[in-house]
């Protein structure tokens, strides 16, 4: 697995101990990297997105509520939640290309949530990048 990919599960991870437990972000990160051993450069990916999503969270969670037509932000799972500002964050930040940042929150999403979370988070993402570039 590459570094930026285990970055993004950490990142993800992260995200959504913040959200559960009412932790700091930095808390989440050390929690997480204490639990397995990584290489900086993966560790350091993850702090980056994960904090950048985490101090984004409200704007991020605007974002997610305009798209989400019929979902308010309380019934989206916490994982997709997590998912999704992530990958919105990272989107946002414009060095990885779209497709890749889609894939991989698709992937996290068919791992830690479930098919259906997949496609949600498809097709928020989707439409998020198809407006954004009107």
């Amino acid at each position: 697995m590459g570094k930026r990919n285990t970055a993004r599960r950490l990142a993800m991870q992260a995200l959504y101990q913040a959200d559960l437990a009412g932790v700091p972000i930095e808390t989440a990160l050390q929690n997480l990297s204490e639990s397995e051993k990584f290489i900086p450069e993966t560790t350091d990916f993850a702090a980056v997105l994960a904090k950048a999503a985490w101090d984004a969270r409200e704007d991020l969670d605007k974002t997610i509520t305009s798209l989400a037509i019929d979902w308010p932000l309380d019934r989206i799972g916490k994982v997709d939640r997590s998912v999704l500002r992530l990958a919105l964050q990272e989107l946002n930040m414009k060095e990885t290309p779209h497709s890749v940042v889609i894939n991989e929150a698709v992937e996290l999403a068919k791992k830690y949530s479930g098919q259906e979370s997949a496609k949600f988070i498809n097709g928020i993402l989707g439409t998020y990048v198809r407006n954004r570039n009107r």
